[in-house]
């Protein structure tokens, strides 16, 4: 069965650091997400969100694709993907026109929504979204949709996030080695905040953090809307290294050492379970504690969390954000890790995994599938944006030649 075919479907694809998720959704008569398939692989070739090794990014992108379709029973041809590296930025913009006929028309709102998007950028960067967070028509502010209303004159501000050009191609270019194209590329914390985020948290002011094995990513929302982006390139990783470096094991005993047996908050670690301790160059394993190993994972996670920290007051909203912190992505899921992020914020946290979906929503239940998860949600969003965006154009028109058919223009 073709994805085009019968079964309307759209397709997440997540090449992160530590491991690649293919997630397949199937938008259902009554426009809800079913999740149909899942396929999940060991990532190889990817470092702080940038590519390394084209074949081996291939490679993987290959493996979870094929265990997807198997899952969901269909063909693969086309991908919503997503991107993350330090190299993303962000700025927030006006933009003004004046108003047609004194009534808010969707060209007046897409004829603003171009001013903003016009600001210069250079050409080693590509423009990834333009966002609006708000309205202004005349003298009245803080408008979530002004199509309809009257003035002569409106103003936008939008979140405009850019990458760079070579990054992403970089990234498409792994994807279309597998036989697939690319609907569209989307910001993965941005991604990850439509998969976790309520929309009563949007409103209040919440930011999103989400720990991956490369990069932080850090998104802020107020009133709605969202206000400031970031990529911080220390992740789960530096967890990883601390554990190989100090106690002597491969990197990949290491990895298995912080997922089963590590914690973030060294006063909830046991000082009395033990655990092995593989060594290098054929040296007899080791045995500590599990406290022991938290002592050297927690000075980390506290360093991680500071640093997202730093980029919120940096961002100025930090007294804006009353909901608090999500923290989603796979290295969120270690034992402590809310407590220690608790202590470092001094504000309110949670965990969060995908919600609002149905279908195989075990295989999805973790944190680690936000960003893949989101992706179908973001994209479900804007076919829904663009479809409604076209039927109003649509009456509009048939509104206007019925005026003129009256009138003796027709």
């Amino acid at each position: 069965m073709t994805k085009s075919a019968e079964r309307n479907l759209v397709i997440g694809l997540d090449v992160g650091t530590s491991k690649v998720v293919v997630t397949v959704g199937e938008i259902t008569t009554d426009n809800k997400l079913s999740i149909v398939g899942v396929g999940s692989q060991v990532s190889h070739g990817m470092d702080k969100g940038g590519v390394n090794d084209l074949n081996l990014v291939s490679e993987s992108i290959q493996r979870a694709v094929d265990e997807a379709e198997l899952m969901a029973d269909c063909r693969i041809s086309s991908v919503y993907l997503g991107i993350s590296g330090k190299h993303i930025q962000c700025q927030n913009e006006n933009g003004v026109v004046a108003i047609n006929n004194t009534e808010v028309s969707l060209d007046d709102i897409d004829n603003v929504m171009h001013t903003a998007r016009s600001v210069p950028i250079s050409a080693e960067r590509k423009m990834l979204h333009a966002i609006a967070q708000e309205y202004s028509v005349d003298m009245q502010e803080g408008i979530k949709n002004p199509l309809g209303m009257s003035g002569v004159r409106m103003e936008t501000q939008a979140h405009i996030i850019t990458c760079s050009n070579d990054m992403a191609k970089n990234i498409e270019k792994c994807v279309e080695r597998c036989g697939l194209t690319v609907d569209q590329l989307t910001y993965t914390a941005l991604a990850s905040s439509h998969a976790v985020l309520t929309e009563d948290e949007r409103e209040l002011g919440i930011s999103v953090i989400d720990i991956g094995g490369g990069t932080m990513d850090l998104t802020i929302f107020t009133s709605g809307a969202l206000r400031h982006s970031a990529v911080i390139p220390v992740a789960g990783n530096q967890v990883t290294g601390d554990i190989a470096k100090i106690f002597r094991t491969p990197i990949s005993h290491a990895e298995s050492l912080k997922v089963q047996y590590a914690c973030a908050s060294s006063t909830m670690a046991s000082t009395e379970e033990t655990i092995e301790v593989p060594s290098v160059g054929g040296r007899p394993s080791r045995t500590m504690s599990r406290h022991t190993l938290s002592e050297v994972v927690e000075p980390r996670f506290k360093e991680l969390f500071e640093l997202a920290l730093m980029e919120i007051r940096r961002s100025g909203y930090e007294d804006q954000i009353a909901a608090g912190i999500v923290l989603t992505g796979g290295t969120a899921k270690m034992t402590g890790a809310l407590e220690v992020a608790e202590e470092i914020f001094q504000m309110p946290v949670r965990i969060g995994s995908p919600i609002g979906m149905i279908g195989l929503t075990d295989y999805i239940d973790d944190p680690s599938f936000a960003t893949a998860v989101g992706l179908l949600q973001y994209s479900q969003t804007m076919q829904t944006a663009n479809a409604q965006k076209a039927s109003d154009k649509t009456d509009v028109n048939w509104v206007n030649r019925v005026k003129k058919w009256f009138q003796g223009e027709f």
